[in-house]
């Protein structure tokens, strides 16, 4: 069997989605440390600004096809081109299936799978050969939860577009990396939509999570399974 070439970060513009979250930031700091060039991406100024990454920032949702491409110039701007994307992005939502209203049943979906999709759309044809896309899914792609079955349906759904694309993709030979970690320790299931999480036990540190990702992406891996985080 051929070995894939190690993936060199030093120089490489990435367009860092999510770039206010713990593990987005997390994610970041390594990205910089190895020599990349950022664009940070996010939808609170506020908390952007206080970001202590290197990069031009652009404040907007993913949710925002126009939004998505204003960054995705951005990075082109900025550092000449685009070699890659991290979307760190995402929402979660608790309660039983029937409690869960529309409107966050549309945010679950807009944030954690459309989002995503239209972020892909407005890059690719941007990224050259040996670039990469990745996403973080989620544990729940692979075993959904109950009393988060619309948020195990998003990240199930974007864990499928992952994979079909990498399929697609193999030809021009950029990656789309679907990376699934198990409950880690970010503070987001304190910051539901809505509902009130469960007891959940201990998860993983972001430091050992943002690792794995950044060893998965240097590998030129195509998936990490919450098994493997």
């Amino acid at each position: 069997m051929t070995r894939q070439r190690q993936r060199d970060l030093e120089g490489a513009s990435i367009l860092l989605v999510g770039a206010t979250g713990v593990l987005g930031r997390e994610i970041g700091q390594r990205l910089a440390k190895l020599g990349a060039h950022l664009t940070l991406f996010g939808r609170d100024a506020e908390r952007l600004r206080g970001v202590d990454l290197p990069g031009p920032q652009v404040v907007g949702d993913i949710a925002d096809a126009e939004a998505c491409q204003e960054a995705v110039w951005a990075a082109i701007s900025a550092h000449g081109q685009l070699d890659g994307v991290v979307n760190a992005a995402g929402v979660v939502a608790f309660g039983g299936f029937s409690e869960v209203d529309d409107a966050t049943v549309d945010e679950l979906l807009t944030t954690n799978f459309l989002g995503p999709l239209r972020l892909m759309r407005a890059a690719l044809p941007e990224i050259e050969e040996g670039g990469f896309l990745a996403n973080l899914s989620a544990v729940v792609a692979e075993r959904p939860t109950a009393g988060m079955a619309v948020y195990s349906a998003s990240k199930a759904a974007l864990t499928a577009l992952d994979e079909a694309l990498a399929r697609e993709l193999r030809a021009r030979k950029v990656d789309v990396i679907d990376l699934r970690p198990p409950h880690t320790e970010t503070g987001l299931a304190d910051r539901p939509i809505a509902g009130q999480a469960p007891h959940l036990p201990a998860g993983r540190s972001p430091d050992v999570v943002a690792e794995r990702i950044l060893h998965a992406i240097g590998c030129r891996e195509r998936c990490v399974a919450a098994s493997e985080f």
